[in-house]
């Protein structure tokens, strides 16, 4: 079996031990981690390499970037969305054996009808062009991330507040389903098809104590892969200076043939 885990950090430097720390203890084979806010030669990948992991990072100063960190080397490493030109650091794939891991941080939009939306909106059209060439060349695919969008209402602590609003709009949660259209399932809800929980709270508004959270982060996986368990591990949204984002995680089968 396979754990796969996601996890927006909201600043790897200031949560490298959190990190270290959560992959240690969790039994997780392959983490994803989003809003790295470092660049590349920034990030202190030392104690990672120590631990005998395999940490690929696709950094940016200040803002974005995305890593795959596991237990077992990558192959095949694809940073960004190949043929679109993107100055954000937001994608980032790789094999672990017969699977491939596909990590995003999708923008957030700022507001509907922001001129950032619209290019939330545009780049996800990219991805899902993107996801459907990975489907066709990778029956084993997962795809993780902070995706900036809540997939149904359920997945929201008040829908009738965020009813057309940014990570509730119909457009989004077109674009989510548009994903979903292509064979990928949404584990946690597979899983948990009536439970209401929660992957990210504001820090304003004392919105972790208050329970006003969405989901937003997702473990997507293809047909192909049997889904042993997931769920959301919101632990880690305890922790001393927390990331505002809690870690989503699925367990798979292994592609036959391959030894866990």
């Amino acid at each position: 079996m396979t754990k796969i885990g996601s996890w927006n950090v909201n600043s790897l430097n200031v949560r490298k031990n959190q990190v270290i720390d959560y992959f240690k203890n969790n039994d997780l084979d392959i983490l994803g981690l989003q809003e790295l806010k470092q660049e590349d030669a920034a990030i202190d990948k030392k104690a990672f390499l120590d631990a005998g992991w395999y940490l690929e990072t696709f950094g940016q100063k200040t803002y974005n970037g995305v890593a795959l960190l596991s237990k077992t080397p990558p192959e095949n490493v694809v940073r960004g969305i190949p043929d679109y030109h993107d100055p954000a650091a937001r994608a980032i794939a790789a094999s672990y054996g017969a699977m491939r891991v596909l990590n995003l941080y999708v923008p957030n939009g700022k507001a509907v009808f922001d001129e950032k939306f619209h290019y939330k909106l545009e780049w996800l059209q990219h991805v899902q062009r993107y996801i459907a060439h990975l489907c066709a060349h990778y029956p084993h695919l997962v795809v993780i991330g902070d995706f900036n969008i809540a997939p149904t209402d359920r997945d929201v602590f008040d829908p009738r507040q965020f009813q057309e609003k940014l990570l509730c709009s119909d457009a989004e949660r077109r674009a989510l389903h548009a994903l979903f259209a292509l064979g990928l399932r949404d584990s946690f809800r597979e899983m948990h098809p009536e439970k209401t929980q929660f992957s990210w709270w504001d820090y304003r508004y004392n919105a972790w104590q208050r329970n006003l959270g969405l989901r937003i982060d997702l473990v997507l996986i293809s047909s192909k892969l049997r889904l042993i368990a997931a769920d959301i591990d919101t632990q880690t949204r305890q922790n001393e200076r927390p990331s505002d984002h809690s870690v989503v995680w699925a367990q798979v089968e292994n592609p036959s043939g391959e030894s866990a």
